[in-house]
């Protein structure tokens, strides 16, 4: 239980990808600024936070319940208001709002840079009249290097709370909200991608990059905290530094972030196949505290249903890039996502993102049906695949993905890793934590066993050897 006064307990309850974490421990940087005490359970607050996701059916139905769920809490006695946030929030607004009455208010981004304010206005009884959803992309110039305005002298920025460090935006602060080896720091918001299955830049934005210099603060800032790894976030990694004049700035970043006193690892997440270049690959693979891990989303492999999905390439050069990434790193660790069922998809394309898959070696695969989302261009489009044969695609793949992700994980056994250690089980012996070719919650893990004592220690890196595997999942004998 909190000890923090009543009136003001507010806790975040978050949902979906790095993106919004990053963006929670901002709300909670904002709050705690205004005069807030953060909880971290729901039922000791007086307003709970639900910040959700709205990528896919699947996530946005999660938020849902989630929202019903932590509104539940009001009916115990303590709770007074549930506030949604977050991308479900921002894409569906007032629809949301007369869809969810159990919210005491819906949030839009715009909100989040006073949402002190709005949360007392909530708490005093005032209604929040939600916002309007619109196509986010049309508030930022079309050309990239149009986007932002030029240098001024920066706000002044008052005394913060211990904990609480600038940010990204307008005198923005942050807070973490755990105390793990692992951070998430944001590049850049937004996409310039028009990919036809995907919602996401309509509510999230055109690509902004934030300035190199604030990454680096930030980084530090994280690193004084404990992070031992950052995991670099965005809605596209790649175009890092299109807006900012050099679209090459992610490979001069990288080893400055490597070079933050306390940061020993970096992981560079959401990388296009199409926006690969060879100066990057050679970054990530040759710089000392770079992960050589390649989170690359290629969707599927066929040509016919990537042009669908306005997206680039096939499997011939997938595999390329592959072989260009393993000719300079061996080890390196490749994780992708694919959707099968997308409008047109035949019998022979789905043979072909089998082909790839088979060839690929992936470490890690996500396999999606496809499902129409408001606003997309694939709603539109003609030869649906009927719910069903999605259903019996998703299960054909995901046996294939199973089988192979195994079998590269037991090419491991042998190979020498450098886990973090997340945990301690100090009976056995053990840690249990992530070599480099595993992200945070999507990759699987490994456990280190016969770990001496005094590496037997959260934020450490411990050194081992590959001795089995269980899926995903790595078994390592600590390397003397």
């Amino acid at each position: 239980m909190s000890t923090a006064p009543p009136g003001r307990r507010v806790a975040l309850v978050t949902l979906g990808c790095g993106r919004n974490e990053v963006d929670s421990e901002e709300l909670a940087g904002r709050l705690a600024d205004g005069g807030w005490d953060l909880v971290t359970d729901a039922a000791d607050a007086d307003v709970a936070v639900v910040n959700t996701c709205g990528f896919v059916a699947a996530a946005k139905k999660d938020s849902i319940d989630t929202v019903l769920a932590t509104a539940d809490l009001k009916a115990a006695g303590r709770t007074r208001a549930v506030v949604a946030v977050g991308c479900l929030a921002e894409r569906y607004g007032e629809q949301l709002a007369d869809e969810l009455p159990e919210a005491d208010a819906v949030l839009g981004f715009d909100d989040y840079q006073d949402i002190s304010a709005r949360l007392s206005s909530i708490l005093d009884g005032a209604v929040h009249v939600p916002h309007a959803p619109r196509d986010r992309r049309r508030l930022l110039p079309l050309a990239p290097a149009d986007r932002h305005k030029p240098p001024t002298d920066p706000e002044p920025i008052p005394d913060l709370p211990p904990g609480v460090a600038p940010a990204s935006g307008p005198r923005p602060v942050r807070r973490r909200l755990g105390a793990g080896p692992v951070g998430s720091l944001k590049l850049a918001s937004g996409c310039d991608r028009r990919c036809s299955f995907c919602a996401i830049p309509a509510f999230r934005g055109s690509f902004v990059s934030r300035r190199p210099s604030e990454v680096l603060a930030e980084a530090s800032w994280l690193a004084g905290h404990g992070v031992r790894e950052l995991v670099l976030v965005s809605e596209n990694s790649t175009s890092y530094g299109k807006d900012l004049g050099d679209l090459r700035l992610l490979e001069s970043l990288l080893p400055d972030l490597t070079a933050v006193d306390g940061v020993e690892r970096v992981r560079v997440s959401y990388l296009q196949p199409a926006e690969m270049r060879p100066g990057l690959v050679e970054v990530m693979t040759s710089t000392e505290g770079v992960a050589t891990y390649f989170d690359l989303s290629f969707q599927h492999a066929s040509g016919p249903v990537l042009r669908r999905m306005r997206r680039f390439g096939d499997t011939e050069r997938f595999l390329e890039l592959l072989d260009r990434i393993r000719a300079a790193a061996p080890e390196a660790g490749i994780r992708s996502n694919v959707i099968v069922g997308f409008p047109g998809e035949t019998e022979p394309d789905l043979a072909e993102l089998e082909r790839f898959l088979t060839a690929a070696r992936l470490d890690a695969v996500g396999v999606f049906g496809y499902s129409d989302e408001d606003g997309t261009e694939a709603a539109g489009l003609p030869d649906k695949v009927g719910e069903d044969e999605v259903r019996a695609r998703v299960d054909r793949v995901s046996r294939l993905a199973d089988e192979l992700v195994a079998q590269r994980a037991e090419d491991r056994i042998g190979e020498i890793v450098d886990v973090l250690v997340e945990s301690v089980d100090a009976d056995a012996d053990a840690v249990e934590g992530r070599a480099a070719h595993q992200a945070p919650e999507v990759d699987g893990a490994t456990t280190v066993r016969d770990v001496p004592a005094a590496d037997r220690v959260v934020g450490r890196f411990v050194r081992a050897r590959v001795a089995g595997c269980d899926g995903a999942d790595l078994v390592a004998v600590h390397d003397r």
